[in-house]
């Protein structure tokens, strides 16, 4: 049976529609100003090779059946990212997509196993050029929802006040006294380092966590619940272990090219200078697949054809927005539901 009312039910739908029909005017007024920027709207595929091969995601599978019956197993992706990339490779130089996306093994306020993620990229332009696009998008979305103020949870943002940027290193040592890039050298995390700085801040670690684990547990316990207050947070330059898909900063061998969102307590975005050495893109994706592995016991195939693009694709820029995240803010909506036009049944054992 379902575990909520059906979200077709007249009397449900109602107390829906004011956010949905908020999701729209967002919706709009976001197409226009891309549009207006030169971004060609692009819609890939949401069948993949492969899901993407971040650690921590957890994909939907399926198989494709040929004509003579022979099988071959796909993933509905997790992000637009490849395919994406690959436009790039091939000429395109700003693009935009409203993708719906799939996460398994999420479902609450913020999460839901189908989603939109906005994504857009820029060739060759920095990418701080993505920090001035959310500061704009904010106040857009702002206009076109009517408000003079995004909320979630007892927590508001002025959206029309310039974000404040902060390198995830200032915000250590700021809210949990810890010197995070002391623990990485060479790229690489020192995870006794950073457990016994972890252990000064008084965040609690397991004998088997890696350098990630903890700077994920100190970045949850005591620096995200300071960050988008008042105004939004862009938290930039992270660590080269959490550097996923960005390219190393020029000139260090301890933070990358990658910037996060917040809003009203709320990760909204996450942004890459995006990493087109296709050697560096392999071993990271191997290492985050044994890491999957020894965590989840299960790993994902590498996309090849994605490897080969990005050996071609130009210098770039390039940002994942929740789009149904921002929605919600805009709109005042406590759950993701309220926002999604037609959300996926959950239902009880």
């Amino acid at each position: 049976m379902p575990k909520n009312p059906p979200f077709w039910l007249p009397g449900v739908h109602a107390a829906r529609r004011p956010y949905l029909l908020g999701r729209a005017r967002v919706a709009a007024a976001l197409r226009a100003w891309f549009a207006g920027q030169g971004f060609l709207e692009v819609e890939t595929a949401a069948l993949q090779v492969s899901p993407g091969n971040e650690t921590h995601l957890h994909a939907f599978a399926t198989d494709l059946i040929g004509p003579g019956g022979e099988r071959r197993e796909l993933f509905l992706r997790t992000s637009p990212e490849f395919a994406c990339k690959k436009l790039l490779a091939a000429g395109e130089t700003r693009i935009v997509d409203f993708a719906r996306v799939f996460r398994n093994r999420e479902r609450g306020a913020l999460h839901h196993p189908e989603f939109t993620m906005l994504e857009w990229y820029r060739a060759n332009e920095p990418y701080e050029a993505l920090m001035d696009d959310c500061a704009v998008l904010l106040k857009e979305a702002a206009r076109a929802g009517g408000v003079s103020a995004f909320s979630f949870r007892g927590k508001s943002i002025d959206p029309f006040a310039a974000p404040e940027r902060m390198t995830v290193a200032e915000a250590c040592t700021r809210f949990a006294g810890v010197d995070l890039l002391a623990t990485v050298v060479d790229g690489i995390g020192v995870r006794d380092a950073l457990a016994a700085a972890a252990a000064k801040a008084k965040v609690t670690t397991a004998p088997d966590d890696s350098w990630g684990d903890i700077f994920s547990r100190i970045m949850a316990e005591k620096v995200e619940p300071h960050l988008g207050l008042e105004r939004a947070t862009i938290l930039y330059e992270y660590p080269l272990p959490q550097a996923a898909l960005a390219r190393p900063k020029p000139g260090s061998d301890k933070v990358a090219e990658r910037f996060e969102l917040y809003a009203c307590g709320v990760e909204l975005a996450n942004a890459f200078g995006e990493l087109t050495d296709a050697a560096e893109q392999r071993r990271r994706f191997a290492a985050a697949m044994d890491e999957k592995e020894r965590i989840h016991g299960e790993r994902y195939p590498v996309d090849d054809d994605f490897i080969d693009a990005l050996a071609k694709m130009p210098p770039a820029c390039g940002i994942a927005l929740g789009f149904d995240r921002l929605v919600m803010l805009t709109t005042g909506a406590s759950h993701i539901e309220q926002v999604i036009w037609a959300p996926v049944v959950e239902t009880e054992r």
